[in-house]
């Protein structure tokens, strides 16, 4: 008699939705018990965390401002993913995204906003598109892994935006400090009343929507799911691979680059250094957690951007602020370790014919 571990030919729906929220409870409770450990009352912690993030008008505008960059980033990266892509270069393409759609105001700051914006979104998805487009024509041209490719460019998007705001587009009356000049009045999208909350979060929905419909109705969907699924099987389909790479990663990028427009001209209102807090990686949680689902993306970016408002309002309580990423590790960590109740089953077998439990 032996115990072994079987895999399920088909996992419930029911078990698929409610493995990943009992894991991620574990997690809080998980890090809970470190809270308690060192000397903090958990409760009194996750009560700052979700106060501060969700008790007033202001915190919850600033815990939309925060969603809006994650979830454009998700699912941009949930595009490659389900094509077995693994883009990890949305900062990259989400910074260069921001750095081509500066251009514009930067260098026509008179145009009117209604040629402003579309033009300033445009770049942004040309500019992040041709960002994931080069790492994908390396894999389709030399086999070179993404996961190498993407994570490097990252590195030389961040370092190019820090060339161009310390150098050439240095603003020559920002004391000396490395920004641009201040966008135009036309080139920031309008915001809601008072708050911080801008006309991005429209984007944000439409495109989910959008991703949606495409992900479960159309051919092209469906060949993506085929190609990540099995290559083999696709090949024989007549299904073309390497156009379907480069496209996924044409779109993927695309998507990462308008979230980098709609971060400087939504909230930053010019180039800076350090435009993202590291959005690009948080997403790639963001998306594998929401298991690529375009709607349950906005809803996991909303629970992240929580986490991380209400990380800098534990330093209240003498917390460090990195008690937010310590939350997003573990939750991660606990997901992923719960997808194996998801995907396998124990059984108990008593002799090689027979089986007598699970």
């Amino acid at each position: 008699m032996k115990l072994v571990m079987e895999k399920r030919l088909a996992p419930s729906s029911l078990m698929r939705s409610l493995v990943p929220v009992v894991a991620a409870f574990a997690a809080l409770v998980f890090c809970g018990i470190f809270f308690a450990v060192t000397g903090r009352d958990p409760f009194e912690v996750y009560y700052a965390m979700f106060s501060g993030a969700l008790g007033s008008e202001y915190g919850i505008s600033e815990t939309i401002v925060k969603m809006i960059p994650l979830a454009m980033c998700g699912l941009g990266i949930a595009i490659a993913f389900r094509m077995q892509i693994w883009n990890i270069g949305a900062e990259g393409q989400f910074y260069m995204g921001a750095c081509a759609a500066s251009w514009l105001p930067l260098t026509y700051p008179d145009l009117p906003s209604m040629i402003m914006l579309p033009g300033m979104l445009l770049l942004g998805a040309a500019a992040g598109g041709m960002w994931g487009l080069l790492a994908g024509w390396f894999k389709t041209k030399w086999l070179v892994s993404e996961l190498i490719t993407t994570l490097m460019m990252n590195y030389i998007a961040i370092l190019w935006v820090n060339y161009l705001v310390y150098g050439a587009w240095r603003d020559p009356k920002g004391l000396n400090f490395p920004l641009t000049a201040a966008f135009s009045e036309s080139a920031l999208l309008p915001s809601f009343g008072d708050l911080r909350v801008h006309a991005g979060i429209i984007i944000v929905f439409v495109l989910a929507a959008v991703l949606a419909v495409v992900f479960r109705d159309s051919r092209w969907g469906y060949e993506t799911l085929v190609i990540g699924s099995n290559p083999t099987a696709a090949r024989y389909a007549g299904i073309n691979i390497p156009r379907n790479v480069l496209l996924v990663m044409l779109l993927s990028g695309a998507v990462c680059g308008m979230g980098g427009m709609i971060e400087v001209s939504g909230i930053v209102g010019k180039l800076q250094p350090g435009i993202s807090p590291g959005y690009g990686y948080t997403a790639i949680i963001v998306a594998w957690l929401a298991r690529l689902h375009p709607a349950a993306i906005i809803v996991v970016a909303f629970l992240f951007a929580i986490i991380h408002v209400g990380g800098f309002m534990v330093q209240t309580l003498g917390i460090p602020s990195a008690v937010a990423t310590m939350l997003q590790g573990a939750i991660l960590f606990f997901v992923i370790g719960a997808d194996i109740f998801t995907n396998y089953q124990l059984r108990l077998i008593k002799n090689e014919g027979g089986e007598d439990s699970e």
